[in-house]
């Protein structure tokens, strides 16, 4: 039986854990705190749509309990991975293959990208180049997370909106037969992960996504909908994305979605309260670095600069201090 850990119990790891478990996988999640101790006593609860149901499943605080793992989905917030890899190493065979946090840009990018950066590091996104070493680059599968979520209370997971989906691919943009394994996983325990032979285009879009809409909410505390009201704020989102998608295109990527459609989708999630709000409202670290950190590193290569993304990133900071969310 395939064996699979996700590695962080938020709303995204929580709704990829229950779904897994109804593939027939071994499934294991590692959580904390309250979360922790409510799916012990009752299970995982998933809201998705008009699915809702409750599956057990093996949770813990310890990784060292799991053994070898077939695939790990890390879900912890970026900022939150260093500090754990010494216990998602425990996790890992000789055939382990890793499913990194796409927030932002993923310090495996350049890795089986042909072109003149092909094999380049990302040691100002991955500090001292940790992850490429523990990890390695090899066990790596691409997804991009494209899904609306949160917990809303210990132990529940609601995702919003009728549609999440999880489009995977190899960095090297191959079919290969542990690819095609997980596809197989994820479709038969309910989600959609179309395979990409381009994972990069999604990873990207994802990134500008979510860099530009929490940027946006968190400065107004408007939940998407309230963005149908605001064509002026909607043109600020999209001078940011439009930056963004030339610094993607610029380094070769291609981006599957057209803007406007992805707007559509964003402000048409009406009572979806992006997840730096959300953080906001509850007193949490917002997760802002890794995308800014993306920004100013991805541009820098491209030599292609962004003063509207900039500028959000600057009062979104400043936001966040005054606010005690973002402590630096």
């Amino acid at each position: 039986m395939t064996k699979i850990c996700i590695y962080g119990a938020g709303a995204i790891g929580g709704h990829i854990a229950g779904h897994m478990v109804r593939s027939g996988c071994e499934v294991s999640l590692v959580a904390r705190g309250p979360h922790l101790e409510a799916i012990q006593k009752k299970g995982l609860r998933v809201l998705a749509g008009e699915d809702d149901f409750t599956v057990a499943v093996n949770a813990t605080n310890d990784p060292s309990e799991l053994g070898q793992q077939d695939y790990i989905f890390i879900t912890l917030k970026s900022h939150q991975v260093p500090g754990n890899l010494s216990e998602i190493r425990r996790l890992m065979g000789p055939k382990t293959v890793v499913l990194p946090p796409t927030t932002g840009i993923p310090w495996w990018y350049f890795y089986s990208l042909a072109g003149p950066y092909e094999g380049r590091k990302l040691p100002e996104l991955d500090s001292e180049n940790q992850q490429w070493d523990t990890i390695g680059p090899d066990r790596v599968i691409g997804c991009a997370f494209w899904t609306a979520a949160e917990v809303i209370e210990p132990g529940v997971v609601r995702q919003d909106g009728l549609r999440a989906s999880y489009p995977i691919g190899e960095p090297s943009g191959g079919e290969t037969a542990r690819l095609k394994l997980l596809a197989d996983l994820m479709t038969e325990g309910g989600l959609h992960a179309p395979v990409q032979r381009d994972i990069r285009g999604q990873i990207w879009t994802k990134m500008i996504n979510s860099l530009c809409w929490n940027t946006a909410a968190f400065l107004t505390e408007a939940v998407n909908g309230r963005f149908s009201e605001a064509a002026d704020a909607v043109d600020v989102v999209r001078r940011m994305m439009v930056e963004m998608e030339t610094v993607a295109v610029t380094l070769g990527a291609n981006i599957p979605t057209p803007m406007e459609k992805r707007i559509a989708m964003t402000v048409g999630a009406s009572n979806h309260i992006m997840s730096m709000l959300q953080d906001l409202t509850r007193g949490r670290p917002i997760e802002l670095d890794a995308l800014a950190d993306s920004v100013r590193v991805m541009s820098g290569i491209a030599r292609v600069p962004t003063p509207t993304v900039d500028t959000l990133i600057a009062l979104t900071r400043l936001k966040g201090r005054i606010r005690g969310v973002y402590p630096h």
